[in-house]
């Protein structure tokens, strides 16, 4: 994520008293304790993760006992060089552990730039993971209103993750899977009584994409996407990403995965 100076003197957006990085003096900005923001969240022109884990951590350590919640929690402070983990016990000494993670939104859409790592043995503090997670939320909230009070969508996803948990699919696999079926069963067929084949459906899905070698990302290139979920133009209008094409790459991988199903 590159960081670049911009004027904000005449932006329509400027709030009152808002410092302009170009053409206020440095001493007004040194002054208010800003002329070291770029060097203290970035390296070079970018964002980093890291730095501004630490930036963050130290702010609510610092902030911490102004808060209401110390009186009833002791907070410490977990090891994260991409997040914020924290960890409140009560004077019970139950604890409730907390992460957060940091964002950036790509312009007014539905997809971020995440500090989560990637799968990646070793991600650069300066690289930020594309996600999809607030879109996917969204998705299944617009299901969630079309559906009758019975539909039984979630638990399909559960059960069937619960099934797969060993192999060499992952939950976002299936994820992806369920959002693919929703779009094309309409919600009032996720009901109690048609639970089994739904189940059905998702595994006979899986099979298929195994068979083909092929599973594309929900979100590219969909044509069949509801109105409040907002996607960049160049996602609209992109080919479908296959997810599946390591299968392709690999056929060693490919007779892996059709074992792994075949014994479920």
């Amino acid at each position: 994520i590159r960081v670049d100076v911009e004027c904000t003197c005449r932006t329509e957006q400027c709030v009152e008293n808002m410092l302009c990085f170009i053409h206020q003096p440095m001493e007004v900005l040194c002054r208010h304790q800003v002329s070291h923001i770029r060097s203290t969240l970035c390296t070079g022109s970018y964002l980093d993760v890291e730095k501004i884990a630490r930036w963050f951590q130290k702010l609510v350590s610092s902030a911490w006992q102004q808060m209401p919640q110390s009186r009833l929690y002791a907070m410490k402070m977990l090891p994260s060089s991409r997040s914020c983990k924290l960890q409140l016990t009560n004077a019970s000494g139950r604890s409730l552990f907390v992460e957060i993670m940091f964002g950036v939104q790509q312009g007014d859409s539905d997809v971020f730039l995440s500090s989560q790592a990637t799968a990646a043995i070793f991600t650069p503090s300066t690289i930020w993971a594309e996600t999809y997670d607030v879109a996917e939320a969204k998705f299944f909230r617009h299901t969630a209103r079309q559906a009758p009070r019975d539909t039984f969508h979630l638990k399909c996803l559960q059960l069937c993750a619960h099934i797969l948990v060993g192999t060499g699919f992952s939950t976002y696999t299936l994820k992806t899977i369920v959002m693919h079926l929703l779009n094309t069963i309409p919600p009032s067929s996720w009901r109690r009584r048609e639970f089994l084949m739904r189940l059905h459906d998702i595994m006979w899905y899986l099979r298929s994409c195994l068979e083909e070698k092929r599973l594309d990302h929900f979100f590219f290139g969909n044509e069949n996407m509801p109105e409040d979920i907002v996607l960049p133009a160049d996602i609209q209008m992109a080919k479908p990403i296959n997810l599946f094409k390591y299968l392709v790459d690999d056929p060693t991988a490919h007779a892996k995965a059709l074992r792994e199903f075949s014994v479920l």
